[in-house]
C-alpha cells in the first residue's frame, strides 16, 4: 500500500519557492505604497492651488490659512504656506514617506517645484532641513 501525500523534500521546495517570490514581491509593494503617498501629497498641493485661487478671486489677496474649504489626505501634514511679493509658496510632507513636495504661485520658486502651480516632489538630500 502506497502512502499518499507530499514528501518532506517536496514541501521544502515549495516553501523555498514561496520565499523567493516573497523576496521579489515585498520591495515592489513598498515602492507602490511610496508612490501612492507621493501622489496624495501632490493632489493635496493641487487642491491647495485651487483653494488659494478661489480665495484670491473673492478677497483680492492670498491666504496663509486656507480655512475649512481645504483638507489634506489622511496621514499628510498640513502644508506650510508662505506669502511672497507676488504670490505664495507651500511645502508639504508626510511621516509615511521621505519625499518632500512643494508648489509655488508667482515668481518665487520653492524647490523642488520649478513650474508655477505644478507640484513637485523629491527625496531630501542629507544636508537639507526637514519640512515641518
Amino acid at each position: 500500500m502506497k502512502d499518499s501525500g507530499f514528501t518532506l523534500i517536496e514541501l521544502l521546495i515549495v516553501m523555498a519557492l514561496i520565499g523567493l517570490l516573497a523576496t521579489i514581491a515585498i520591495p515592489k509593494l513598498a515602492n507602490t505604497k511610496e508612490r501612492a503617498q507621493v501622489a496624495a501629497l501632490k493632489a493635496d498641493l493641487r487642491n491647495l492651488v485651487t483653494v488659494e485661487e478661489n480665495y484670491l478671486a473673492e478677497n483680492a489677496k492670498y491666504a496663509t490659512d486656507p480655512g475649512p474649504a481645504y483638507h489634506v489626505s489622511p496621514g499628510n501634514r498640513v502644508p506650510t504656506i508662505t506669502l511672497t511679493r507676488d504670490g505664495w509658496t507651500a511645502a508639504i510632507s508626510s511621516p509615511n514617506t521621505t519625499q518632500q513636495c512643494a508648489v509655488f504661485v508667482g515668481s518665487t520658486p520653492l524647490a523642488p517645484a520649478t513650474r508655477e502651480g505644478a507640484p513637485a516632489c523629491e527625496k531630501p538630500s542629507s544636508s537639507a532641513t526637514p519640512l515641518p
